[in-house]
């Protein structure tokens, strides 16, 4: 799944665990512009690094999983989690992004032959 949203908060990485590491990272996504969504994503151990160069500003486009798991407490209640782990993170623009359009050399033709080869 995907969707493009604006870079509202990009937390640090946090070790969870000694093999766990996760960083969050919370996109404003507005499909209704009178009610945005504040949408929460993990990166979880290397899909960590890809939050490196994201800059709270930036428009994104973000690539994720949806994950869902039950939890049972020590009453018996059984609860239900949603998450939505990151794997791919574009930069469309913004702080973290060039946007500065490039344009190559102009050609010299103060060179080229006299000669018109042309077939018509």
């Amino acid at each position: 799944m995907d969707i493009k949203g604006k870079v509202h908060e990009v937390a640090p990485t946090v070790q969870v665990t000694d093999s766990l590491k996760k960083r969050e990272l919370i996109v404003e996504y507005v499909e209704n512009p009178q009610y945005p969504e504040y949408l929460k994503f993990e990166a979880i151990q290397d899909r960590c690094n890809l939050l490196d160069s994201v800059k709270v500003g930036d428009d994104v486009e973000v690539f994720f999983n949806l994950k869902g798991r039950p939890w049972t407490d020590k009453t018996g209640k059984k609860s239900y989690f949603n998450s939505m782990q990151l794997w791919k993170i574009n930069i469309l623009s913004g702080a973290g992004n060039n946007t500065t359009p490039e344009y190559a050399a102009p050609a010299d033709i103060s060179s080229a032959p006299e000669e018109d080869d042309l077939p018509f």
